[in-house]
C-alpha cells in the first residue's frame, strides 16, 4: 500500500483491510473484485492485483509461509529485488537492505556521491561487517527507510539532528551533490465521450487504450488532436485530474442513448457496489449533474 502512497492516506486503508482479513487463508478466498473494491480510492491498482495472486500462491504452493531465500520470493507476483530485500529482512530478519530511493539517498548524501555513480548492492556487500552488526536485522531494514524518509529528506535535510553528521561527507563539503530532483509532469489532454440513459446510466468499457487505466470501466476515452468535436456530442465540462506523474486537461462531453456499442455495459450511476475507479468516478459525479 505505501508504494507511491503516504503513510497517513495508507493509515485508514491499511486498519480496515487488517481488520477485515486476518490471516492469508482468509484473504485467498476472496476474489478479485473484492479486494479492489476495499482498495477503491488508493490507486495504483495493479498493487492490489499482484497482493492477491501473491496471497494465493502463498496458500496453495508454500503452505502460507514466506520463502527464506531472495530467488524464490522474487517468483511471487509483483515482488522485485526491492519488496524481495524487505520481506526477507521483516519475516525473517535477513541481514539486508531493500534499497528504495530513501536509501539511495542516505549513502549517496553520506558519501557525497551522485546515484548513479555508487553500485549499491557492491556498496552494501563490501561492508556488512560495519552494516549488520547487531541480531536486528529486521529493524535496521525499516530503520533505513524511515531515515531517509524522516531526518535526510530529499529536500531541507535535518543534518543537525542527524546521527551521522560527524562522519557525512555532504554536510561537510562545500560542494554539495544534488540528491533532490524536481518530479517532472506530463500533460496530457482528453476527450471523454458519456453514453448516458434517461435512466440515469452510463455507459463503460474494460476495452480503452489509455495504458495508465488499462482493464478498468472507462467511457469512450481519446487524446485531443484537434478541436472538432461530432455535433452529436454536447460538451458538458472541462476539469483537471492528476494520475501520479500525469497532469490531465480533460474535455468531458455526453449525449443520451439507447443503444450502445457491444463492447459496453450500463452502469447506475448510483451504483456504490461493484468496484469503480476513482477516476471513472468522478466521471459519475460530472455526469450526475444531468439529472
Amino acid at each position: 500500500m505505501l508504494q507511491q502512497t503516504q503513510v497517513k492516506t495508507v493509515i485508514p486503508y491499511f486498519n480496515k483491510f487488517t481488520n477485515k482479513y486476518k490471516t492469508l487463508e482468509s484473504l485467498s478466498k476472496i476474489n478479485e473484485n473484492q479486494i479492489l473494491k476495499l482498495w477503491e480510492g488508493l490507486g495504483y491498482y495493479r498493487r492490489a492485483k499482484n497482493l492477491l495472486a501473491t496471497v494465493k500462491l502463498l496458500v496453495e504452493v508454500y503452505n502460507s509461509k514466506l520463502p527464506n531465500n531472495l530467488k524464490e520470493i522474487k517468483k511471487l507476483p509483483g515482488v522485485g529485488d526491492y519488496t524481495g530485500n524487505a520481506l526477507l529482512g521483516f519475516i525473517h530478519n535477513y541481514p539486508t537492505i531493500a534499497i528504495d530511493g530513501n536509501v539511495k539517498r542516505v549513502f549517496s548524501r553520506y558519501l557525497n556521491k551522485m546515484e548513479s555513480r555508487i553500485n549499491f548492492v557492491k556498496l552494501i556487500d563490501s561492508n556488512k561487517k560495519n552494516l549488520f552488526v547487531t541480531n536486528r536485522n529486521s529493524d535496521f531494514v525499516e530503520a533505513l527507510m524511515e531515515f531517509g524518509a524522516l531526518i535526510c529528506k530529499p529536500k531541507d535535510p535535518k543534518c543537525s539532528k542527524c546521527c551521522l553528521n560527524k562522519s557525512c561527507r555532504y554536510l561537510k563539503s562545500s560542494n554539495k551533490i544534488e540528491t533532490f530532483k524536481k518530479r517532472k509532469i506530463k500533460v496530457m489532454n482528453y476527450n471523454i465521450f458519456c453514453f448516458v440513459s434517461k435512466k440515469k446510466q452510463i455507459a463503460l468499457t474494460k476495452e480503452n487504450e489509455i495504458k495508465f487505466l488499462k482493464n478498468f470501466n472507462l467511457p469512450l476515452m481519446k487524446e485531443m488532436k484537434n478541436n472538432s468535436v461530432n455535433k452529436d456530442w454536447k460538451f458538458l465540462k472541462n476539469y483537471k485530474n492528476s494520475i501520479s506523474n500525469l497532469s490531465l486537461n480533460i474535455n468531458l462531453y455526453y449525449k443520451f442513448s439507447k443503444k450502445i456499442p457491444k463492447s459496453y455495459n450500463w452502469y447506475s450511476l448510483n451504483d456504490n457496489k461493484e468496484f469503480i475507479p476513482s477516476f471513472t468516478k468522478r466521471i459519475f459525479n460530472q455526469v450526475s449533474t444531468l439529472f
